[in-house]
């Protein structure tokens, strides 16, 4: 079935219409300045497109959080919520398939990168069958996906771009397609803005950007001029879902609005009045300072107010009894650290989240365990949730120490499989599956689990045989383990 979603029309008059069926296979990039009529555009294709197709939007400026009135879109204030809770009911919205607002307004920059990363990774792992359509909308995507550092610290910009890279080159098999609109191509990841096949390209003035645009578009650098001479709420467009070749589109009328509409000129007073200078200098220095409106806090959610309830119980126990804490020996805090990584471990199921995540869940139950410092930073706590999904809870010393030290060069992600791997090579087990080896690598694509091992084979770390009877098995020759055959 061939669904159209009309957005306005050409110069002739005629309609002009996305194929939705061919937008969730192909994804779409949206750029144009400031004022050019980008959030104009998001919104019609969303108001066109609701009841078709789940909806999820990230929006940085929270104007979009009025489709929730007209259209029944849930609205999520990203501020009321920690980063596993985002994660959490990112889950619930892929397996219930809600339409769904995530505003991330009154965030700072750092914090929005954040929470869009754990929002976006929690969308991209959700289980299988949970793998329904959906067209997920990011504005301002240059801030979730930028081609430079900045100020938000490298850790915090990776793990936003990596998000960005999996909703746009990984997404469609998954069933999420990622629309994304910016103010500068320039600013936006490459590797992001080159997997999109459908464009609209809105007013742009700076020469970079209108080089990248005719790139994207397959103009020639001359014909790359019209685009300054677009007028607000005009893009040309191309792409398998809206034209073969380059049009110009006007976006049509829209429903629903921003709750802070566009300035509007209003006319100055008829006359100055005599006394303007009376007026602003009189009594300066007993003036009060103007005091922003309150802002509404947001309403805690019962776990919320635990973690609240509970961390003033723990501040007042310091308050008053600061030098009667008792204090954990070596193999007490140890035997902590394995406990709470084998709960959080039996807690993630199928369902894995990045340890970014999941370090703030390792730090309460640290707490709640009488361990009051998390006893890991959060490089150390990745490296042992790693060891931890691949069995092993003990701490990485001894034969484990020579073990990670042969894995140092490989990325964080594959050391889990790796893990798994030399668990059963030292233990002289049977060469763990193929689907064993996927589920630890936080897939299901049995031929990604095989990728995987030929790399790790080719960093000659491994060795993988194969007898007559295809039973497979894997050894470690620095180490001098080998699994069984099996």
């Amino acid at each position: 079935m061939t669904v159209s979603v009309h957005m306005g029309e050409d110069p002739l008059g005629k309609a002009a219409a996305i194929d939705l069926e061919e937008l969730l296979a192909t994804r779409l990039l949206v750029q144009g300045n400031s004022g050019s009529g980008k959030s104009h555009l998001l919104r019609r294709l969303l108001e066109q497109s609701a009841g078709q197709v789940q909806q999820i939007i990230v929006d940085p400026e929270g104007e979009f959080v009025t489709l929730a009135d007209k259209y029944g879109h849930v609205a999520i204030e990203a501020g009321a919520h920690s980063e596993t809770e985002i994660a959490k009911l990112a889950g619930r919205i892929r397996e219930h398939r809600l339409s769904v607002v995530l505003s991330l307004e009154g965030l700072e920059t750092d914090g929005q990168m954040r929470c869009a990363a754990a929002f976006l990774n929690a969308l991209f792992d959700a289980k299988r069958d949970h793998w329904y359509p959906a067209l997920v909308v990011v504005d301002e995507a240059q801030m979730f996906a930028p081609t430079g550092g900045g100020e938000v610290p490298e850790e915090v910009r990776r793990a936003s771009l990596s998000a960005m890279t999996n909703l746009m080159c990984r997404g469609r098999k998954r069933g999420l397609a990622g629309i994304i609109a910016t103010q500068r191509l320039a600013k936006l990841a490459k590797n992001v803005a080159a997997e999109a096949s459908n464009f609209l390209m809105g007013r742009t003035f700076l020469d970079i950007d209108m080089a990248r645009a005719a790139d994207l578009l397959g103009m020639e650098r001359r014909q790359a001029e019209q685009i300054r001479d677009l007028n607000c709420g005009q893009f040309l467009g191309l792409g398998p879902a809206i034209t073969r070749r380059p049009m110009k589109v006007m976006i049509g009328a829209v429903e629903t609005g921003p709750r802070e509409g566009t300035p509007k000129l209003m006319p100055l007073p008829d006359e100055t009045p005599a006394n303007a200078e009376a007026l602003l200098f009189d009594g300066l220095e007993d003036a009060p300072l103007p005091v922003p409106p309150p802002k509404a806090e947001p309403k805690p959610l019962p776990s919320e107010a635990m973690m609240e309830k509970l961390a003033a119980s723990v501040q007042a126990k310091r308050d008053a009894a600061p030098t009667d804490l008792p204090t954990k020996s070596d193999e007490e805090l140890e035997q902590i650290i394995a406990d709470v990584l084998r709960a959080i471990v039996a807690d993630e199921g199928d369902h894995m989240m990045s340890a970014s995540v999941l370090y703030q869940d390792f730090s309460v139950r640290c707490r709640m365990a009488g361990v009051f410092t998390p006893p890991l930073d959060l490089a150390g706590f990745t490296r042992r949730l790693s060891a931890a999904r691949a069995g092993i809870y003990s701490a990485l010393d001894g034969e484990w120490a020579e073990a990670m030290h042969a894995a140092q060069d490989l990325p964080e992600d594959m050391l889990g499989p790796f893990l798994l791997v030399a668990r059963a090579a030292r233990d002289g087990a049977p060469c763990p599956s193929d689907e064993e080896i996927a589920a630890s690598y936080g897939t299901a694509s049995l031929g990604r689990a095989r990728r995987l091992l030929a790399y790790i084979e080719s960093r000659d770390l491994i060795v993988s045989r194969t007898d007559l009877g295809g039973k497979r098995s894997i050894a470690i020759p620095s180490l001098g383990w080998s699994t069984a055959a099996a």
